[in-house]
């Protein structure tokens, strides 16, 4: 018997509602509903009666409870007992190719060494759909630029934002600026429309791609200019700034989120390993300077 599905099926009876489950949970309202569902369809019984105004368990359900709980404890206990000597645990880590570049190649090698029976799971992609991922229980732990405070993110710190070009290009000579971009749904492409707009500057999107790879050929090629982290600028690029008219962008705030439901050794060591050499950076500025307000 699948114990998310339990773990979710408890949850909801506890909280007699799948929108407080799910934030207990760090689920989605809608991923709880569907956990359940499966869950029913596997017993072949309803397990609750929903109204417009209650969440009430049903005679099954009240039966199901209790060994649900069991079986709930009994896991955890043994997770607790075995920690990270329990062979073959994976971590699923989402992370978007900047930051995995940045930041993994140190702390792979040294967790592989301490936890060699531990298998990683790397998922890239944009922060908005790592997070969104997260939340529906596809993911262990994310890291993400913050794009609004959750109810799962812990915040790590800030980096500043920059306009980047090809060394040998003068951005004075384009009368419309040409841009590289992250597809919609990314924070960078957010603050390079409202950085220009509020300059009147007008601008065209030439090249998008969800890859920092298509983004940089462009770049480098003097094709368009990007927005990056100063860490990010690639080989043969520079820094744009006032001298070159352009707008200041701001900063961006860098969240870690991690499951609850994971609560090995193992997890905990890695999640703290990336922790420390994210706020180990010299980019990334002191959480202890920072409101919880998100970036603007």
């Amino acid at each position: 018997m699948d114990t998310d599905l339990l773990r979710a099926f408890v949850t909801v009876a506890e909280c007699e509602g799948f929108s407080a489950a799910g934030k207990i949970l760090c689920r989605t309202q809608s991923a709880v509903s569907l956990q359940i569902k499966r869950l029913e369809d596997r017993m072949g019984e309803a397990l609750f009666e929903r109204t417009s105004r209650s969440v009430l368990l049903t005679a099954a359900g009240g039966r199901l409870l209790p060994y649900a709980r069991q079986i709930l404890k009994l896991q955890d206990e043994a997770q607790r007992v075995m920690g990270a000597d329990r062979k073959g645990q994976s971590i699923r880590l989402g992370i978007s190719e900047e930051q995995a570049s940045a930041y993994l190649p140190g702390l792979l090698p040294q967790f592989a060494e301490s936890h060699p029976d531990v298998r990683i799971e790397i998922v890239c992609d944009i922060s908005a759909s790592l997070v969104e991922r997260f939340q529906e229980g596809l993911l262990d732990v994310v890291l993400a630029i913050r794009h609004a405070p959750t109810h799962t993110g812990e915040l790590l710190g800030r980096e500043p934002m920059v306009w980047v070009a090809a060394e040998h290009v003068d951005p004075n000579g384009w009368s419309r600026l040409p841009l590289a971009l992250n597809p919609e749904g990314c924070i960078f492409r957010a603050h390079a429309f409202a950085a220009l707009g509020r300059e009147s500057r007008t601008w065209d999107v030439r090249y998008t791609s969800p890859s920092p790879t298509g983004i940089n050929l462009a770049v480098q090629a003097g094709l368009a200019m990007t927005v990056k982290t100063p860490r990010s600028v690639p080989a043969g690029c520079r820094v744009l700034g006032i001298d070159e008219g352009l707008p200041e962008l701001g900063h961006v705030e860098i969240e870690i989120h991690r499951s609850p439901g994971q609560m090995s050794e193992a997890f905990d060591s890695f999640c703290n390993a990336l922790r420390a050499t994210v706020t180990g950076t010299d980019c990334v500025e002191d959480v202890g300077m920072l409101s919880e307000e998100p970036p603007r």
